[in-house]
């Protein structure tokens, strides 16, 4: 009887080997031979542009190759690169990790292969292991010699530093001459030689990995980044070029990206013969074609895109590879290509699992090296600098550090000690200088002044796992429409320009990792001082951070926008930055000193004055005296503000550069907002005053201070506050403006806004949603436009004169509910509950006392006031997503700014309401600081620097990041603390929940929890007509 035959699957058939992805072999080990043959060797050349010879039988699959070149470089995250190759038709093709070697290069004697980055992730923090960033950054750094990498000047100048950085070390302008000049960068490197090494200056103290890291983070947010052009014609013969990212499928226009189709609008991509063809989900919404058509050179290179298309599609979206197609039984039809190897989260996952050992590596050109840790123990040996890669045991094999040539200048090192939790802990050693000796612990920001200045080089990029959470927020302020991931164990300040590293993209990744577990959190903590007053000092810290963030956005970032385009005139220029350049530069003065005298108070230094520095009075006594001289800075501010949305209305180029900027990521909330934060943070001085001299005693040697600081800053606000009032107005009513279609005059003098928010509007088709605005003249209702701005449309207008108001539950059945009644017309209207609609009825009644004392009606606010029978029904606005409207059907059209996350759609998804004393309110309770969060089903906290204002969480990284994460708007939300059953054995926790959405915030104290919860219930318990009336400082009326 013979032996059975063992059944051959699809992919043994095609000569792939049973374990698919990236290698897992030992170091020191080599692949097991193949049954495809005897080795061959293959010219490979590296990223470091060595040579390397590669053994692998001709008859293997790509993969054994690709597998081969890793397991030479000890690699672990291979699934990120690929090996091109130019063809028998002189084009540049993918090695295909199915397909045998031999029947893809045809003269392997001569080929050389070429080992490159393939998929670019939409984040590298997303890379875990340190030698994968030093190959992505030798990627860009071959990319900007060789042109691939356009950019402007100033970022190409700081790219370069930071290569400096990591092959020579710390500046020193002889050596950056030298070696400058002997090495060329980018084309056309000379002119920017100067600004290269000012770049580099900047530097001190940064590790090679740091550089790395530094390096991406720039790298990244160029538009060039990772992309590899191809050149089309649209369908009017229009040249073009296609590109894939991680995103989608990009069209440019020479360098320039014109527009991009994001993989949730693809529903299908193809090619016949030269064409390509990208077929999009349905959109009843849109009259342009659901197909889009390019026309490409050849047939081979339109295939050659097809597939890198299907490759990246499978990479980033999809969770696990791609099943084989059935074999046809009689004839095939199209190509049988499919991606093959492990997709992004396969890749995270493995690497979070820690199933690997890291060895040591060796920079090519660099004087540096870096060493990664072991799982297991071996003897000590460092390798000495070769042309190539070298893998060589490390002698520390708990341990992951950076090497820097031995400087006495270096205060600081860092160590990761790796534990059993599966995020990395931070332990600082102590390293003698010439100016003493300073430590960091778990992250916090040392208070020296000379450690503040260099605070960007002060930490080492973690090598701990980052996922993202889509539950973290709601409305995710992501432009790119992923939801966010965070991870408190990497680095706080990554970026050279003090830009954080974008949050993760990729729709993936869904699970909570690198998080701390409860025990490693206790052990880190730092013995702070008790006394209540330290802690009210903190937050003046804390909250002044945040505000210096605040003035760079005018100073730095958009008066960046606005000076590269001439549409501003100068005179507004002057206006707006001439009253915002002082501030800032006071500020930043001012924060040195409170961080100074926390330090000292803390006792981190001159232990011998600490019972002289435990006050803060006199420090803020002097600053608000000095802050005395921009009084009349401050009142120009109200100018400002309205020459702005002049010049805006006079002039569409300053309307677009405005909008553009609105978008970017720094500019979390309306950039006229941005213009009253000066005023705005003079009531917080006052109310942490107020709190300090309520807790010190008379006798407190910090009260006069304090007491006087307090007079001080009250006589500012009082001479203020008629401009402050006036300018919170216009802003709102600026605001609506944008949200609102249809309306000619909504800005107009006397006009005040009251209350706007969702109701159900009671009509012949049932209750129907609407948006409601009440002014001091009139109320407008509106529905939610299908439009890509995502704009209410207005329906009707009812003008408050004459007005009555009447209770109508039982006339018309419906919960809730109250008629109004105007001159012409009556329409019933229904809140979520009883107390939503009392609010709406208080305020509703104020306004028509406020309207009859004005004397009149008002003007018609409406260009075209439609029926309100006839008005249009809309179908849910939750089935609404941010891709649909993003995607875009010409290859040569742009969208219009998306304004999803504004508290005008947070109230329509959340069905609830604001007031103009809510507005008030959440601008005197905006607090910053560090918290510990928990979702509902995690096991560990993640600790994040959360910023809370305009009703809204923001979560940073750290609190030196410039923009946000992710945003999570507590509208509807409920403020309780944890019950038993919810096993939360911790103090200072609250929680907050919205239907199926919880989520778990720690503080570090008693104090912090106390004013966590005071400012956040001041966002989720909205306030009524009657508590504006008795609200002195934010009455309008």
């Amino acid at each position: 009887m013979g032996e059975t035959e063992q059944q051959q699957t699809a992919a043994s058939r095609l000569g792939a080997p049973e374990s698919a992805g990236i290698s897992t072999l030992e170091h020191g080990t080599k692949p097991p031979l193949s049954p495809q043959g005897k080795s061959f060797p293959f010219k490979v050349q590296m990223l470091d542009d060595t040579q390397e010879m590669i053994e692998a039988p001709l008859r293997a699959p790509g993969k054994a190759l690709l597998d081969a070149v890793c397991s030479h470089l000890n690699l672990v995250e291979g699934d990120y690169f690929g090996l091109e190759f130019q063809d028998h038709r002189k084009i540049m093709v993918w090695l295909d990790l199915l397909k045998p070697i031999i029947k893809q290069v045809r003269r392997p004697k001569t080929t050389v292969l070429k080992f490159v980055v393939k998929f670019f992730p939409p984040d590298h923090t997303q890379l875990q292991e340190e030698l994968t960033r030093y190959l992505f950054a030798l990627q860009v750094k071959q990319d900007l010699a060789q042109g691939k990498l356009t950019c402007n000047e100033s970022s190409a100048a700081l790219l370069i530093s930071h290569i400096v950085q990591s092959e020579i070390g710390d500046f020193d302008e002889a050596v950056d001459r030298e070696h400058l000049s002997k090495n060329a960068y980018m084309p056309q490197q000379e002119a920017l030689e100067e600004k290269i090494m000012e770049y580099h200056r900047n530097h001190f103290g940064q590790t090679p990995a740091e550089s790395d890291f530094q390096l991406l983070e720039v790298g990244r947010r160029l538009e060039m980044y990772g992309i590899r052009l191809h050149p089309a014609k649209d369908r009017e013969g229009t040249k073009i070029n296609l590109a894939v990212a991680n995103t989608g499928i990009l069209v440019f226009q020479g360098h320039t990206k014109i527009n991009g189709f994001n993989w949730a609008k693809v529903r299908k991509m193809s090619f016949k013969r030269k064409r390509f063809l990208i077929k999009l989900r349905p959109d009843a919404n849109s009259s342009y074609q659901d197909t889009l058509e390019f026309m490409m050179a050849s047939r081979d290179f339109c295939k050659s895109f097809w597939k890198i298309c299907v490759e990246y599609h499978a990479f980033f979206r999809l969770f696990e590879e791609p099943k084989p197609k059935p074999k046809p039984v009689l004839f095939s039809r199209g190509s049988s290509f499919r991606f093959s190897g492990r997709t992004q989260k396969q890749v995270l996952d493995y690497v979070k699992e820690g199933g690997h050992k890291k060895v040591q590596f060796e920079r090519k050109h660099s004087k540096l090296c870096s060493i990664r840790s072991l799982s297991t123990p071996s003897s000590d040996q460092i390798s000495e600098q070769s042309p190539k890669i070298t893998l060589v045991p490390c002698s520390q094999p708990d341990e992951v550090q950076s090497l820097s040539p031995c400087k006495e200048e270096k205060l600081v090192t860092e160590v990761l000690v790796q534990h059993k939790s599966p995020s990395p802990k931070k332990v600082p050693l102590e390293k003698k200088s010439n100016e003493g000796t300073h430590l960091t612990i778990d992250g916090e920001e040392a208070a020296k002044d000379h450690i503040q200045q260099n605070m960007k080089n002060a930490h080492q990029p973690s090598t701990g796992s980052l996922t993202g959470s889509p539950h973290l927020s709601e409305l995710s302020i992501n432009s790119q429409g992923g939801t966010t991931g965070l991870n408190s164990t990497l680095s706080p300040n990554l970026s050279p320009d003090g830009k954080p590293s974008s949050p993760l993209i990729s729709p993936l990744l869904n699970e909570s990792i690198c998080i701390r577990t409860d025990d490693e959190e206790d052990s880190r903590k730092k013995r702070f001082p008790t006394d209540k007053a330290y802690y009210i000092s903190k937050e003046v810290s804390a909250t002044e951070c945040t505000y210096l963030k605040d003035l760079e956005v005018i100073t730095v970032w958009f008066q960046n926008a606005a000076n590269k385009d001439d549409s501003m005139p100068e005179q507004l220029k002057n206006l707006i930055f001439s009253n915002f350049d002082p501030l800032h530069k006071f500020h930043s003065s001012f924060i040195k000193e409170v961080d100074q005298r926390l330090a000292l108070w803390e006792g981190r230094s001159n232990s011998h004055m600490k019972s002289e520095n435990q006050k803060i009075g006199d420090v803020m006594l002097k600053n608000i005296q000095g802050m005395k001289q921009f009084t009349s800075n401050l009142q120009k501010h109200y100018e400002a503000l309205m020459e702005l949305e002049k010049a805006i209305k006079n002039s569409r180029k300053l309307d677009v550069i405005c909008r553009d900027f609105e978008q970017e990521k720094v500019c979390y909330l309306p950039l006229n907002m941005f213009l009253l934060r000066p005023l705005h943070r003079l009531m917080h001085y006052k109310q942490i005053m107020e709190r300090l001299c309520k807790h010190y005693s008379p006798n407190n040697v910090d009260f006069r201070d304090t007491r006087a600081a307090l007079a001080e800053i009250s006589e500012m606000l009082a001479q203020l506050h008629g401009t402050m009032i006036k300018m919170e107005n216009f802003q709102k009513l600026q605001e609506l403006k944008k949200d609102v279609t249809g309306i000619d005059n909504l800005v107009i003098p006397g006009r005040e806004f009251i209350r706007l928010g969702s109701l159900s509007k009671l009509s012949g088709k049932g209750l129907q949603q609407r948006m409601f605005f009440l002014f001091n003249d009139a109320l407008l209702y509106t529905s939610r436009g299908l439009t890509s701005s995502n704009q209410f449309k207005i329906h009707g207008q009812l003008p408050l004169f004459n007005m009555t108001v009447e209770e109508s539950d039982d006339e018309w059945g419906v919960p809730h509910c109250i008629t109004l009644r105007s001159q012409n017309q009556a329409i019933v209207v229904a809140a979520s509950s009883q107390p939503e609609i009392e609010k709406w009825s208080e305020d509703i009644q104020m306004a028509i006392g406020l309207a009859e004392k004005s004397g009149g009606p008002v003007p018609e606010l409406m260009a075209s006031s439609p029926p309100d029978g006839k008005s249009p029904d809309e179908g849910p606005a939750d089935q609404e997503s941010e891709d649909d409207l993003s995607a875009s059907r010409s290859s040569l059209e742009r969208q219009s700014p998306h304004r999803g996350n504004t508290t005008v759609h947070v109230c329509w998804h959340r069905n609830t309401s604001v007031s103009v004393i809510d507005f008030s309110v959440a601008v005197e309770n905006q607090l910053s600081g560090n918290l510990l969060r928990k979702f509902k089903n995690s096991n560990g906290w993640q600790k994040l620097w959360v910023v809370f204002t305009n009703f809204c969480l923001f979560f940073y990284k750290s609190h030196q990041d410039s923009h946000p994460l992710a945003s999570l708007p507590l509208l509807g939300y409920s403020l309780t603390i944890p019950s038993e059953s919810e096993n939360i054995h911790k103090d200072y926790v609250f929680k907050l929940h919205f239907k199926s959405h919880v989520y778990y915030f720690r503080a570090e104290n008693e104090y912090t929890f106390e004013r966590w919860m005071e400012v956040i219930r001041s966002a989720t318990d909205c306030a009524s007509g009657s508590r504006l009336l008795r609200h002195k400082e934010s009455h309008l009326y």
